[in-house]
C-alpha cells in the first residue's frame, strides 16, 4: 500500500473485533511513531501501551464512558515529557509533535490492516492516576488500536478550492 492509499483508507474506528494485535504489528506502529519528526528533534513523546482488559476498562471510564475505548485491544496514551518548548512561531511544540507521531501510528496501522481512533475526550488526571503518569508529564491524546469490525464509510471532506489558497490568503 502506498501513503495515499493509507490516507484514503484511514478512518476513525469505533468498533473493533475481539482479536489481539500481534506484538510485531504493534512494534511497527511504535517504530513509525519513533521515526516521526519533532521540533528541535526533542522527541518529547512517550507512549504508554495498554493491552490489559481491566486497565482498558478503567480508561473507558476516564474517556467519558466511550465503550469502544474499553473494547479496543490496545489503547495508547500519548504523552509529552517536555511541555515548555515554544517554537519561534509561538506555538508549543509538544501537542504538534505528539500529533505527528500519532498520525504516523494511524497511517502505519492502515498498512497493517488495523484501525485507530484519536481520543481527545478524556479526563487527564484520571488517565494519569490509572497509568501512573507523573504530574509533570502531559497526556496529549489517547488512541485506540485494533482490527476494525466495520468497513469505512464515505468521507465527507470540503473540496480543495474551499481550503487551499495560493500565494496569499483569500486567493
Amino acid at each position: 500500500m502506498n501513503v495515499m492509499e493509507s490516507v484514503q483508507n484511514r478512518f476513525s474506528v469505533r468498533s473493533y473485533l475481539q482479536k489481539s494485535v500481534e506484538p510485531e504489528r504493534l512494534q511497527r506502529l511504535l517504530e513509525a511513531a519513533r521515526l516521526a519528526p519533532s521540533a528541535r528533534n526533542l522527541q518529547e513523546w512517550r507512549f504508554v501501551v495498554v493491552t490489559n482488559e481491566g486497565t482498558r476498562e478503567r480508561l473507558m471510564h476516564a474517556a467519558q464512558e466511550q465503550r469502544f475505548v474499553g473494547e479496543a485491544p490496545v489503547v495508547i496514551a500519548a504523552c509529552a515529557e517536555d511541555v515548555e518548548h515554544v517554537m519561534p512561531c509561538g506555538q508549543l511544540s509538544h501537542p504538534i509533535d505528539v500529533a505527528i507521531a500519532l498520525e504516523h501510528i494511524a497511517l502505519q496501522a492502515v498498512d497493517e490492516g488495523l484501525g485507530t481512533c484519536w481520543i481527545g475526550a478524556f479526563d487527564e488526571a484520571q488517565v494519569k492516576e490509572i497509568l501512573g503518569i507523573p504530574d509533570e508529564v502531559r497526556v496529549v491524546q489517547l488512541m485506540t488500536v485494533g482490527y476494525p469490525a466495520v468497513a469505512p464509510g464515505p468521507k465527507t471532506r470540503k473540496p480543495l478550492n474551499e481550503i487551499v489558497m495560493y500565494e496569499r490568503w483569500g486567493k
